[in-house]
């Protein structure tokens, strides 16, 4: 099926309020005009080099968003443009996106990134680790961040009362989080989860935010 195709049928699945992150890692850009000729402007990768070679050849009214693992050395190449960082998962990392934001004269916004998986491949905070970033001294001065909301990826199973828990369990973790620190704070209001297998069952559950890859683009050539 063609990608124009499978943009409307998933467009005419999700509710207003979801937004559709179109995840092309590993996509050419050929597949990315075409989406973006098609209206789509929100785009994810997960690579920052990837990240960076597809903003500087595209049209740049394209909302970047930044899904992978992020290491410290790398967020100087994307803070001058990204949108939205998914994957924050530790203080380290908060203030070194808040330097860079300085620089760029930027506020960035990011996500919290919660462990709720079984699986020990993926990255996260629970919730007394994230509780511990929003109560310090140092999270308190940051002032180039805006922390928008939570991701979270869940265990790549096809056992739907799994995946359905931990989507269950990243929502009351926001709502927890919202409560104690956020609760005067309207830009905190992002639930990041669900993905071409899930995103209805994520969206169930209170997904703000889907991110949605193959049912898009097809499959990924997982050798780039």
């Amino acid at each position: 099926m063609s990608i124009a195709k499978n943009l409307e049928i998933i467009k005419n699945e999700i509710p207003q309020h979801v937004k559709l992150v179109a995840v092309s890692k590993t996509h050419p850009i050929e597949s990315i005009i075409q989406a973006y000729n098609l209206g789509h402007k929100i785009f994810g990768e997960n690579k920052v080099q990837e990240l960076v070679q597809k903003h500087e050849s595209l049209p740049k009214d394209i909302e970047w968003h930044m899904i992978g693992h992020l290491q410290t050395n790398k967020i100087k190449f994307i803070a001058p443009f990204v949108s939205l960082i998914h994957s924050v998962d530790s203080l380290k990392l908060l203030k070194e996106i808040n330097k860079e934001a300085i620089k760029n004269n930027r506020i960035i916004n990011v996500l919290l990134e919660i462990f709720i998986a079984h699986e020990e491949t993926k990255f996260g905070l629970n919730q007394d680790e994230a509780s511990e970033i929003l109560n310090s001294k140092e999270y308190s001065i940051l002032k180039n961040i805006q922390v928008c909301g939570v991701m979270g990826m869940a265990t790549y199973t096809e056992n739907i009362k799994t995946i359905k828990t931990e989507f269950d369990n990243l929502k009351h973790i926001f709502t927890f989080l919202k409560a104690k620190y956020f609760s005067k704070n309207p830009d905190f209001k992002e639930i990041s989860m669900g993905m071409s297998s899930d995103f209805k069952l994520a969206i169930e559950s209170g997904s703000t935010i889907i991110r949605v890859g193959s049912m898009i683009f097809g499959e990924r050539d997982y050798s780039k």
